[in-house]
């Protein structure tokens, strides 16, 4: 391959990765700009597991055999099974050495005991595949995997040359991974409450954005959860703040445990005192169900005094729901009526029919200057 052909490849491969919005599309540009710039028929990008001693597949492209899914769920392989892998992280590169790639054969070369092949060449025979080029990857001053391209059986062999260039290409690849796993980590601190760990206001207005769309269009089931942390600003004053974090950190462990009861609901602290659980697809009344145990573990947490719990659920006759904010103000109602009552169970939105008190104060003009319109805190 000439100069310039390389130098396009390692362009189009760095304008791929750059174009990935997710850890999966960045392992798939990565594989993929690899296959073609070293005109491979197959490339897998791999992560080495240092604690399990295991070498696991990320992403699988190009011609894949019967077995190879493109994004696996459970393709690992143990390192001890691939004796180059074992040179290179203990001896070359630990000497210091640099982690150059190699270039292995369906022909061998066999090691060890008479008829032993590692399975690296095994599986080049058992696939069809003539040879590989294997580049270790390098994050953050250690390896972090293997950038693996295959060719054909009867294709032209890698040569040095190739190994050379697919070298280049994994540290192309490692800047791509290293700045998709610093956008991840950016994203994941910008939707998370750095308290508790659970998502914050922002993941929830996203995720309820989505979900009120999906209610328009497939008729999906949404229920909101707002609950409110009932004695904090007593434990703040009698006890101070740092006790008073505990008390959240322990509310929102409970809350996360309660969430996991419903497939894909997302916990999340909405700021100060206030929680809330979003659910898309069950029924109401398995959430109502888990905000009722909610409300038990809750009581029976050392701090506090329990918490005032609401819920609104588009399965509920709360009429139509046609935004996140109608929703948000169901449930915050729910949670006024539970506070106000100093209920120990959740107040449901629409239970008590279409004169419930809860849905006439969610849906009062948010300029109504009745004494018992609560403010929503900005989020109406």
């Amino acid at each position: 391959m000439g100069e310039d052909r390389r130098l396009a490849a390692v362009v189009a491969l760095a304008q791929g990765m750059a174009a990935a919005h997710s850890p999966r599309e960045s392992w798939r540009a990565a594989a993929l700009g690899g296959c073609r710039a070293l005109a491979g028929s197959f490339a897998a990008l791999s992560v080495w597991e240092r604690d399990l001693g295991r070498l696991r597949v990320l992403v699988n492209v190009g011609d894949r055999a019967p077995e190879e899914e493109e994004f696996p769920g459970d393709e690992t392989y143990p390192v001890h099974q691939f004796p180059e892998i074992t040179e290179f992280l203990h001896e070359r590169w630990a000497a210091g050495g640099e982690p150059n790639a190699w270039v292995e054969t369906a022909a061998g070369p066999a090691a060890g005991q008479a008829g032993y092949c590692h399975q690296r060449v095994a599986a080049l025979r058992r696939r069809g595949r003539g040879c590989c080029v294997v580049a270790p990857i390098v994050m953050h001053g250690r390896a972090w995997g293997e950038l693996y391209v295959a060719r054909r059986a009867g294709a032209p062999v890698f040569d040095r040359g190739d190994a050379d260039f697919a070298t280049v290409l994994a540290a192309v690849a490692a800047a791509g991974l290293a700045q998709t796993e610093r956008l991840q980590e950016a994203r994941r601190l910008a939707f998370t409450d750095a308290l508790t760990g659970l998502a914050n206001r922002r993941a929830v207005d996203a995720r309820l954005d989505e979900a009120i769309e999906r209610h328009r269009t497939e008729g999906a089931v949404v229920s909101l959860v707002v609950c409110d942390v009932n004695g904090l600003k007593h434990v703040n004053d009698t006890q101070g703040h740092a006790v008073g974090d505990r008390l959240l950190e322990r509310f929102g462990s409970v809350l996360s445990l309660c969430g996991a009861m419903l497939p894909g609901a997302l916990a999340a602290r909405l700021g100060g005192d206030e929680f809330c659980l979003l659910v898309v697809g069950p029924p109401a009344q398995d959430v109502v169900k888990v905000a009722d145990e909610l409300c038990r573990r809750a009581a029976e947490l050392e701090l506090g005094e329990g918490v005032a719990c609401g819920v609104a659920s588009t399965e509920e006759p709360i009429g139509p729901v046609r935004s996140a904010r109608r929703l948000f103000r169901l449930a915050d109602a729910a949670q006024y009526r539970a506070k106000a009552e100093r209920s120990t169970r959740p107040v449901v939105a629409g239970q008590e029919g279409p004169d419930d008190p809860v849905i006439r104060l969610a849906d009062q003009p948010t300029g109504d200057a009745t004494p018992e319109r609560r403010s929503f805190r900005g989020r109406l």
